[in-house]
């Protein structure tokens, strides 16, 4: 079972819960791109891109390399599978109760169908 209280899945959280760097992990997807290829389509300043970046390297989402001035961001998809594991307990446990909510409605509808 994942480590509920662990600091990587809270990271892991933190960074997939805004918008903005979910839409980067998106562009990295198909390539590795520069910091400022990767700020270009946001209405924000690099500073502010370089923010979200952290976030996503913190939580170990992406990796940085620099080739002289450039600093380049690959995808690294690795930490997801804790947020998987994470999100199947929790689809393990509401099929558990969707399948006793249809066992009860199927026993319900057997004595409606046939009152002795």
């Amino acid at each position: 079972m994942v480590e509920y209280e662990s600091d990587q899945l809270n990271r892991l959280f933190h960074a997939l819960a805004d918008p903005t760097r979910r839409a980067m992990l998106q562009m990295l997807e198909e390539k590795p791109v520069t910091v400022s290829e990767l700020a270009a389509p946001f209405d924000m300043s690099l500073a502010a891109a370089s923010k979200h970046i952290r976030v996503l390297e913190q939580a170990g989402l992406i990796g940085r390399q620099v080739q002289g001035r450039s600093h380049i961001c690959r995808l690294e998809a690795g930490p997801m599978h804790g947020g998987l594991e994470w999100i199947r307990h929790y689809e393990r446990f509401w099929n558990r109760q969707l399948d006793t909510l249809e066992q009860l409605l199927k026993a319900e509808d057997a004595e409606q169908a046939d009152p002795e």
